[in-house]
């Protein structure tokens, strides 16, 4: 079940901005709860990869069940068992359209997405977990594109997209796939690996 409560508390529990809100982000290194660190002592090597697999799974967006479907699949797919798995979690639809810059946030571009805004070869997809390949074209429709927060987005001038990515105005093009270079956010997907593999 998908969380819907104060995205704030995730944050602070994890010590990460999870959901791009910057500033409006207060008191990050406060735990939430009413007292705060208190009662928290050294913490185990489980317990780092227990938050570390939480962290990663907030920030995407993905349920417990789809996060641990990633891995398997990372874990049955050749090459590096963390680099594929966060090969995936990049390729999610609802992550290119937030790295193209159409959406301020992976939860906005998640709405984007599911409310029909987004077509890719110009056949409509709405599924945010979709997994895009080498090639595809991306395109907002008409009623995305009058959006004010996505008029904002677009008209930044100064944003760059992944580098695996290339964006013209309204349309992008996945123009690889995704590198672990590519991802700037911290994430030590080996914790994520041997909390799996317990």
């Amino acid at each position: 079940m998908r969380y819907t409560g104060p995205k704030d508390r995730l944050s602070r529990r994890e010590g990460y901005d999870l959901f791009g809100k910057g500033a409006k982000l207060t008191r990050l290194a406060v735990l939430p709860g009413a007292h705060g660190r208190r009662g928290f002592g050294k913490q185990s090597g489980f317990g780092r990869q227990l938050r570390e697999k939480q962290k990663v799974k907030r920030m995407y967006g993905v349920t417990e069940r789809q996060f641990e479907k990633y891995v398997n699949a990372a874990q049955k797919a050749k090459g590096t068992t963390g680099d594929t798995l966060v090969q995936l979690l990049e390729r999610r639809l609802d992550n290119v359209i937030y790295r193209l810059g159409f959406a301020s946030t992976r939860p906005a571009a998640r709405q984007v997405v599911s409310h029909g805004h987004v077509l890719i070869n110009g056949k409509k997809v709405n599924v945010p977990s979709y997994m895009v390949c080498v090639g595809e074209i991306i395109d907002l429709d008409a009623k995305a594109q009058n959006k004010p927060e996505v008029k904002k987005k677009l008209e930044d001038k100064d944003f760059m997209p992944s580098s695996w990515l290339e964006r013209q105005a309204i349309t992008g093009k996945i123009k690889s796939l995704p590198k672990r270079e590519d991802v700037t956010e911290p994430i030590s997907e080996q914790d994520i690996i041997e909390y799996y593999s317990r």
